[in-house]
């Protein structure tokens, strides 16, 4: 493999912003949202010429469009990519959940009528295997959002999805995930432009 892989995850949102669970519904970008998306991009410069091998998206259109801030032609959109299903808690915040279920945290407690942890480290895995296979063509580049990609960067190195609560990525921020002499590694986490807008 001679490529890596870079997770950006979206801008901010209104949602993001106070901390509420956004998973299904469709939040747009807030204005300092599209400036970050737009200052991630010209952190990877090395992106720009040559363009990645392939560029997914999720489905949302708060990915969608931080992929294209950012600079970069969305090569599909894979459903895959969607943010952790949170079920009932879906625009609720932790001390919201935690006033009924003490402890809360996505990591460790189920989400009624949403996804488990092993649910979504499976989806990770099918995003990996199919990526990896790309990588001889260059670098790949998936657009997405916070917990999903955490659980991500947990999945490539071998950790349990519910590691993923031991990788911070704050909104508009790239994990890069490498590879030496064919064993995956993290080579970064939560890389974000200095001085954010």
């Amino acid at each position: 493999m001679s490529g890596r892989v870079y997770l950006l995850r979206h801008g901010e949102t209104e949602w993001s912003r106070s901390g509420k669970h956004t998973g299904r519904t469709d939040v747009p970008l807030t204005e300092r949202g599209r400036e970050l998306a737009v200052a991630a991009g010209r952190l990877v410069p090395e992106l720009h010429d040559p363009p990645p091998a392939l560029v997914l998206a999720s489905p949302r259109s708060r990915a969608q469009d931080t992929a294209r801030l950012a600079g970069f032609r969305v090569d599909a959109i894979d459903e895959r990519l969607a943010e952790w299903d949170y079920g009932e808690y879906e625009g609720r915040t932790t001390p919201e959940i935690r006033e009924t279920v003490p402890d809360w945290t996505v990591w460790t407690h189920p989400c009624p009528g949403g996804e488990s942890a092993g649910t979504v480290g499976r989806r990770a895995d099918a995003v990996l295997a199919d990526v990896s296979a790309t990588l001889d063509r260059g670098d790949v580049v998936l657009v997405g959002h916070g917990h999903f990609s955490r659980v991500l960067v947990a999945r490539w190195i071998g950790l349990r999805a519910t590691e993923g609560v031991r990788f911070a990525m704050e909104a508009a921020s790239w994990a890069v995930l490498g590879h030496e002499r064919d064993v995956p590694r993290l080579d970064h986490v939560n890389l974000a432009p200095k001085g954010r807008p």
